[in-house]
C-alpha cells in the first residue's frame, strides 16, 4: 500500500520529536531535564475540574452542535467584549479541538493552490506545515533580536504580492514571547487597507503578559482590522488545559464561519461535551485568580532564567513581554543550532528546541513553563556545556 503523496508535504514536528525523545531517555534511566514542550507545569484550576465533574453528573455526554454549544460560544463572546471591547454574535464563533485544529480548518477552507500566506519568522512550527499541506505557499519575513522578533509595516509591504491570501500573526509569540503593541498593529493594518488580505491572529498566550503591559488584540487595532481579522485562541496555555483540546475562532466574516462548520461537521463534529461545559468556567472569569497566580510565577521564572542566560559568555537573550519561552541567541557559540541541541541532550541531558524548527538557525527555544529548581539546574548544565565548547 502506498501512502498518499500529499503526506510528503508535511514535516514531523521537531518540538514533539524532541519532547518524545526526552521522555524515552528518561524512561531508560537518564537524568533528563526537558525544556522543549510548551506546556504549563500547573494543574488545571479546581473550579474548572469541578465544572467538568458536574457536567458529567448532569449528563452532558451527548453530541452537541458542531460549532459549540450556545453556553460556550456566549462565554467566548462575553470574554472578547470584556477584554477587548469587541462585538461578536453567535454566528461569528466556531469552537474546535484546539487552536491547531482551528488553524487547519482555516487553511483547508481558504487556501487554494498557489495562494501565499505571509508568516513572520521565527514562527510556530505548525504554521508553514499546514499552509503547505493545503497547497499554499508560505512566504517568510525574517526578524531578529533588534525588533524583539516582530515584523515592521515596511517588511510586510515588501512581502505582499497579488497572490497573498493572508498573514499569520502570533502575539504573544511562540517561540520568542514578542508582543505587538497597538501602534504596531495599526501600522500593519494601514498597509493592508484596500486589500482582501486576511489577518489570522493567534492569541493563545494573551493572558501571559509581563511587566504590567497590556495586550492588544489584532481585531481591536482598527475597524478595518476587525473586519479582516480571524482571531484564533483557546484555553490550553493560560488556563493549563493543554489536554482538554479546546480552541476557537471569532470573525465577523459569516461566510468563513459557515464554511468552517460545514468542514468540521464532516471531520470531527463537536468538541467533547464535557470540555465544552468546563470551558465556560475558564472563560467567564471564574478562574482568573488562578490564571494570575500562574502568570506571576511565570514572570518570576522568566526574570531569573533571563538573568542567568545573559550571564553566560557567548549567549544573549532579549526579554520577552509574554508567553513562557526564551529564544536564546547562540550565534557566538555555534552556527549549527541543530547539532548544539543534539549534543546538549546527549552530553548534559538537557532538551531544548533548535531555532531551525522555527525558521531561524542560531537560536534555541527554552520553555520556562516548569519548576524553578529544574530551570536553574538546566541553565547550569547549559553554561557548563557552552564553556566546554
Amino acid at each position: 500500500m502506498k501512502i498518499a503523496q500529499r503526506m510528503e508535504k508535511l514535516s514531523p514536528s521537531v518540538t514533539m520529536a524532541i519532547t518524545a525523545l526526552g521522555r524515552e531517555l528518561k524512561a531508560q534511566g537518564r537524568d533528563i531535564l526537558s525544556f522543549s514542550a510548551g506546556e504549563p507545569d500547573f494543574d488545571t484550576p479546581e473550579v474548572i475540574k469541578e465544572a467538568a465533574i458536574k457536567a458529567i453528573k448532569d449528563g452532558h455526554t451527548k453530541y452537541t452542535a458542531v460549532e459549540g454549544t450556545k453556553e460556550t460560544k456566549q462565554a467566548i463572546i462575553n470574554k472578547l467584549k470584556k477584554d477587548h471591547g469587541l462585538e461578536y454574535e453567535e454566528g461569528d464563533v466556531v469552537v474546535s479541538n484546539g487552536a491547531k485544529h482551528s488553524l487547519f480548518n482555516l487553511c483547508q477552507l481558504l487556501i487554494e493552490k498557489g495562494d501565499e500566506v505571509i508568516i513572520p519568522a521565527p514562527y510556530w512550527v505548525t504554521y508553514p506545515e499546514q499552509v503547505k499541506f493545503s497547497d499554499g505557499v508560505p512566504v517568510f519575513i525574517e526578524t531578529d533580536d533588534s525588533t524583539n522578533f516582530k515584523i515592521t509595516a515596511e517588511q510586510l509591504k515588501a512581502a505582499i504580492t497579488p497572490k497573498t491570501k493572508a498573514i499569520i500573526l502570533n502575539t504573544p509569540s511562540n517561540p520568542t514571547g514578542g508582543v505587538y503593541t497597538k501602534e504596531e498593529l495599526q501600522a500593519i493594518g494601514k498597509i493592508l487597507e484596500g486589500t482582501d488580505i486576511l489577518v489570522w491572529s493567534d492569541e493563545m498566550y494573551e493572558k501571559i503578559m509581563y511587566d504590567g503591559k497590556k495586550f492588544t488584540a489584532a481585531a481591536e487595532a482598527s475597524e478595518d482590522m476587525y473586519q479582516r481579522t480571524i482571531t484564533i485562541n483557546g484555553i490550553s496555555k493560560a488556563v493549563a488545559m493543554t489536554g482538554w483540546r479546546y480552541g476557537y475562532i471569532a470573525t465577523p466574516r459569516k461566510d468563513i464561519v459557515k464554511a468552517m462548520i460545514k468542514l468540521q461537521g464532516q471531520v470531527t463534529s463537536n468538541v467533547n461535551s464535557v470540555t465544552l461545559q468546563a470551558a465556560v468556567a475558564a472563560l467567564d472569569g471564574s478562574a482568573d485568580a488562578d490564571i494570575e497566580k500562574m502568570r506571576v510565577q511565570f514572570e518570576k521564572r522568566r526574570d531569573i532564567a533571563l538573568e542567568q542566560f545573559n550571564a553566560i559568555e557567548g549567549i544573549t537573550c532579549v526579554k520577552p513581554d509574554g508567553a513562557f519561552y526564551l529564544f536564546v541567541n547562540i550565534k557566538e557559540v555555534t552556527s549549527d543550532s541543530m547539532k548544539f541541541a543534539a549534543d546538549l541532550l546527549e552530553d548534559k541531558g538537557v532538551a531544548v528546541v533548535p531555532g531551525d524548527a522555527f525558521g531561524i538557525p542560531g537560536y534555541f527555544r527554552f520553555s520556562f513553563a516548569t519548576d524553578l529548581e529544574s530551570i536553574q539546574e538546566g541553565i547550569k548544565r547549559i553554561k557548563e556545556f557552552v564553556e566546554n565548547k
